[in-house]
């Protein structure tokens, strides 16, 4: 830091980045964190500065990042010298060498590889499909139904992959244990995140499941990239368009463990994160019934009673709006790692090698320093009128060279699921409190509503029976 005395120039040393209280052997600060790990990020944003230590893995040193423009600076200015660091280390359990879990070139070489798959072109082929999903399963609701929503949104999400990725390839039954097993390896590598790495490693009916599951994943996603590679077919879906790229370096085929490993990341960000998004949205449109009616009120204006269609996805502010606003309180991210790799200038502070750096989405988007209100969902808040967030204040696809490669496809499934859903079905929030949970990501803990008809369906036609959608 400098300071300026008249003529005289100083050279200021940063303040010491201040612990965090509570840490104990060998545990570091995993009790709170396991007890309530978003009301423990919360606290230190109120309790310390821009920079604070916590405890993950004693021995190592983990600065939470609190301040928009270091954390901006941590993904973009410094992002291509960093690894990628705990989070995603404990996702490579699960997703092995992919393009989430790799850094520097390596991460460059699979990003390249994957673009094709979310070009403007492929996106606009998924709509139809990701649209006869959700219409699909809005069929198999029954009116006044108390739908677990979070659940229902999961198996949603599941259906889209199943013909996006796979095109349908996987039958029922094995989506179903698919699902399962995620559910179990996603809870596990959220723990894991939290413990000593020490904690793994011990002999526990946890832990063996967490193995387990993991390996029926991988297993289940390798048969069938086997069976799509032995038909020869090339079916249209992300699977065959990776079955024909090629390696960058030795000009082969990717191998059926590279393209497990992606088509792993595509399911987990597929499922876990735009089913909470998904879910999220549907219970804030319970909550405010005049933004439902603004939504409705923009799709009846622009769709004229005609189905979504990919290029309906730009023409429809307002309901961004909405989701960016879902993206912004109800964000998935609790925890995003980075570590460096030599010693690491951040701000005025300097960080040596092995540094594990992290920061809390949810809890950047809920500073009151950054938002007005903001425990307030608001979607005007993000008319070009309103003053805008400072830089490095909302990420909700993240930043830099490690930006979420999939977030065009992400918004198209979104905001195909919602204009489908709710022009059919309005929820009723049935009193009960909804707390978020986070684990690998934040979900709603549970999210039972019910069922109810549209009073009027926009281009609905023919009478249906008393129970049907």
């Amino acid at each position: 830091m400098i300071e300026s005395k008249g003529a005289f120039v100083t050279l200021v040393a940063p303040p010491p980045i201040p612990r965090a209280a509570g840490s104990l052997p060998l545990l570091g600060h995993a009790v709170q964190l396991m007890r309530d790990n978003l009301g423990f990020i919360a606290s230190l944003r109120r309790d310390y500065g821009p920079l604070v230590e916590i405890t993950l893995q004693p021995g190592t040193r983990t600065v939470i990042v609190q301040d928009p423009e270091l954390i901006r600076a941590m993904l973009v200015d410094l992002g291509p010298s960093l690894d990628k660091g705990r989070f995603f280390e404990k996702m490579g359990q699960l997703l092995g060498d992919s393009v989430v879990t790799a850094a520097g070139q390596e991460h460059v070489r699979k990003r390249r590889q994957l673009q094709p798959a979310f070009a403007r072109g492929e996106i606009a082929r998924y709509v139809d499909i990701m649209r006869d999903e959700v219409s699909t399963a809005l069929d198999g609701w029954r009116l006044g139904q108390s739908l677990d929503v979070r659940e229902a949104m999961v198996k949603l999400s599941l259906d889209m992959l199943a013909k996006t990725v796979f095109a349908g390839s996987l039958d029922e039954a094995t989506f179903r244990r698919l699902r399962r097993d995620l559910s179990v390896v996603m809870n596990g590598v959220g723990a894991r995140i939290m413990l000593p790495d020490w904690a793994e490693k011990l002999p526990l009916p946890f832990n063996r499941r967490f193995d387990q599951a993991r390996d029926a994943v991988r297993a289940t996603i390798q048969r069938a990239v086997d069976d799509l590679q032995a038909s020869g077919h090339d079916t249209g879906d992300m699977l065959s368009m990776l079955l024909r790229a090629t390696d960058e370096e030795t000009g082969r085929p990717l191998t059926g463990d590279q393209i497990c490993s992606e088509i792993l990341t595509l399911a987990v960000a597929g499922t876990e994160t735009t089913a909470s998004v998904l879910s999220w949205t549907l219970y804030e449109l319970s909550r405010h019934r005049e933004v439902e009616a603004r939504v409705l009120a923009e799709l009846d204006e622009v769709l004229q009673g005609r189905p979504v269609s990919f290029e309906d996805v730009t023409r429809l502010p307002y309901l961004r709006r909405v989701l960016d606003e879902v993206l912004r309180l109800h964000h998935t991210g609790w925890l995003v790692t980075r570590r460096t790799v030599t010693d690491t200038r951040l701000g005025p502070w300097t960080l040596p090698a092995g540094t594990e750096l992290a920061y809390c989405q949810h809890a950047l988007h809920r500073d009151p320093a950054l938002f007005r209100d903001p425990e307030v969902f608001d979607p005007d808040r993000w008319l070009d009128s309103e003053e805008p967030p400072p830089s490095g204040a909302f990420l909700p696809f993240g930043a830099g060279k490690h930006k979420c490669i999939g977030d065009r496809f992400a918004l198209t499934e979104l905001i195909t699921a919602i204009a489908t859903i709710v022009r059919r079905v309005r929820f009723d929030l049935r009193g009960q409190s909804v707390r978020p949970v986070a684990r690998a990501t934040v979900r709603p803990q549970a999210l039972l509503m019910t069922v109810r008809r549209r009073e009027e369906t926009a281009g609905q036609a023919g009478t249906p029976g008393a129970n049907s959608l």
